[in-house]
């Protein structure tokens, strides 16, 4: 790949800036002839009252924004390669997007500036580099720069290396802050929008965990309505059969449930009361394991980490079950002393022995003293949820 170093000024660069509010984009710059926000680039991310005025701040002060790269297209125009936050934030300023706060806390926009703070920043030296070279090279060489200090995040980089129709497309559906469906997505799916990381939950669901691979195969299709369809598809199963939100449904792996059990029938009305129960029971530690473990047939209880019981119970039903054990004769495990082996005799220490539930904690069991008893650990692991 070659590289030009070349001297801008703002006032260059932004000549003919146009930013799309409603998308979050810095598009064109240098009187059209260049493209501030390729396909392959993330969105804009600095409106966020600090990193975008951050920008403003090392302009009055003269400090150096770093070196911003472009790259040569075909058609012999230009497209921001690195930097594209920063001239997005400039770009932004100068027609007056948001305000900076001098130190005296007062606000100013670019017109509400004195004249030679405008011209300061109008006349800041921008360094560029002007690349040229195969796509290969170019998003090779994208995928590894970290210049602006914010890092791409993996489906950043992924949408930079597989850019096209396809991720265009994406990008418009998932990575837009202003669609509708955004709210309702966001009650499972964690992450934020401008990040790409709705999108990147909807290819994973998709391509069941290959998402390079499901981005590499499709990037020429023109459309997304295998992913839009299917991921709308797990969210109404979801919502279907959760009828009540929860917090903790947040960034579960919907996608893999659904595989696993939307075959299945459920009452929503049963489901419904069966969270708010567990919701409110003590001794369920994990909150989001509610939600399979109900898929699932209430099975695995590990889901729920329900709280086991505290060394003060289990040395005293330890204790209780020896001394009994000893007068008898027998083992002071309840399951040997009933066998017909050797351990039918034996005193088992407490480090080798569990506490286990008499009536199992599914069943309805508490994990109280008088419901713990103690089994020699091969019993115990034989018994397992039981």
């Amino acid at each position: 790949m070659k590289t030009e170093l070349k001297h801008y000024t703002i006032e260059k660069i932004i000549e003919g800036f146009v930013y799309n509010e409603l998308e979050g984009k810095g598009l064109y710059g240098l009187a059209g002839t260049l493209t501030i926000q390729p396909e392959y680039q993330r969105n804009y991310i600095y409106a966020d009252g600090k990193r975008d005025v951050a920008v403003v701040n090392s302009l009055l002060k003269g400090y150096p924004l770093g070196l911003i790269y472009f790259v040569k297209t075909d058609d012999g125009h230009l497209e921001v390669l690195d930097g594209q936050q920063r001239i997005t934030s400039f770009g932004r300023y100068v027609s007056n997007k948001f305000a900076w706060h001098d130190e005296q806390g007062n606000p100013h926009n670019f017109a509400s500036l004195p004249k030679d703070k405008r011209e300061l920043i109008l006349n800041s030296d921008i360094l560029v580099y002007e690349c040229s070279g195969t796509e290969t090279e170019i998003k090779s060489w994208f995928r590894t720069i970290n210049i602006a200090g914010v890092p791409l995040n993996a489906q950043e980089v992924l949408n930079a290396v597989y850019s096209g129709p396809f991720v265009t497309a994406g990008k418009a559906e998932f990575s837009n802050s202003q669609n509708a469906q955004a709210q309702k997505w966001s009650a499972y799916v964690s992450g934020a929008v401008i990040r790409q990381e709705h999108w990147e939950c909807a290819l994973d669901w998709v391509s069941k965990g290959d998402i390079e691979g499901y981005m590499d195969q499709h990037r020429n299709d023109k459309d997304i309505k295998e992913v839009k369809t299917y991921f709308t598809t797990v969210i109404d199963w979801v919502s279907s059969v959760f009828t009540e939100v929860e917090k903790e449904m947040r960034g579960l792996a919907w996608g893999e449930l659904y595989e696993t059990y939307h075959a299945n029938r459920y009452d929503p009305k049963k489901v419904a009361q069966r969270v708010r129960d567990l919701y409110g029971d003590d001794l369920v530690s994990s909150k989001k394991g509610i939600f399979e473990f109900i898929l699932g047939g209430e099975k695995d209880t590990r889901l729920l980490q329900v709280r086991l019981f505290d060394e003060r119970v289990k040395r005293a039903a330890y204790q209780k079950q020896t001394d009994a054990a000893e007068n008898k004769g027998v083992s002071n495990c309840p399951t040997c002393a009933s066998g017909q082996n050797t351990n039918r005799v034996k005193v088992w220490k407490l480090t080798e022995m569990d506490a286990d539930h008499v009536t199992a904690w599914s069943k309805g069991g508490a994990t109280t003293a008088s419901n713990c008893e103690m089994l020699c650990r091969a019993h115990n692991q034989a018994k397992g949820n039981a």
